[in-house]
């Protein structure tokens, strides 16, 4: 069955994020702490996927589990689409009167930017990351607190870019940022304007 998902990083003032948080963060950590996340992280540390073109049968079970890892989570999903509260939808209420140089933005149909991004990355780099697997809300301090963190995850030597890029294999239109530089790109924003940042992975189908 087909579906679309989105995942987008949008930078808010503190006041936003403040109001954010009881709707957000208690579906983050509902997701963070499902049966089986734990250690589908740890298998994934442990024992990470080898390059995506080289995936076979025999792969199957690992490839299964780090997608249900990278995948939407359920919680998060339902806050997001108004199932906890209709008045409340990411579309309206987090992403609207967002502009280019405060949100990232990427869409798919039939695939997982953050599953994308984590293989393109790999473990090590994937756990410097805040948050759960693409879901996190930063106020500003902590935005400023982890940027160091994220810069590490994004800092590549040509050859490392090149391998990482092979690994990302999402396709993108002339004009549209990878999954390699906008998440970094809005954390320097944020952190330069003083801002939060709130991340979701989503279905919008």
């Amino acid at each position: 069955m087909g579906f679309t998902s989105a995942w987008a990083i949008t930078a808010h003032p503190d006041e936003v994020v403040a109001d954010l948080a009881p709707r957000l963060l208690p579906a983050m950590r509902a997701d963070r702490d499902r049966p089986g996340a734990d250690l589908a992280w740890r298998e994934w540390q442990r024992a990470p996927l080898p390059d995506h073109r080289s995936w076979y049968a025999n792969h199957r079970p690992a490839i299964e589990s780090f997608r249900e890892l990278t995948a939407p989570g359920s919680h998060v999903d339902e806050v997001c689409a108004g199932g906890a509260d209709p008045a409340f939808h990411v579309m309206d209420d987090v992403w609207d009167g967002q502009n280019e140089e405060t949100a990232f933005l990427s869409i798919h149909a039939k695939e997982y930017a953050v599953s994308s991004l984590f293989h393109a990355l790999g473990p090590t780099r994937a756990a410097l990351l805040p948050g759960w697997c693409g879901t996190f809300l930063l106020t500003p301090d902590q935005v400023a607190d982890s940027l160091t963190a994220v810069e590490r995850a994004f800092a590549f030597a040509p050859e490392e870019r090149a391998a990482a890029e092979a690994q990302d294999w999402l396709s993108y239109g002339a004009d549209e940022e990878s999954v390699l530089d906008g998440p970094p790109r809005v954390w320097r924003t944020a952190a330069d304007r003083g801002l939060g940042l709130c991340g979701v992975s989503v279905h919008l189908s």
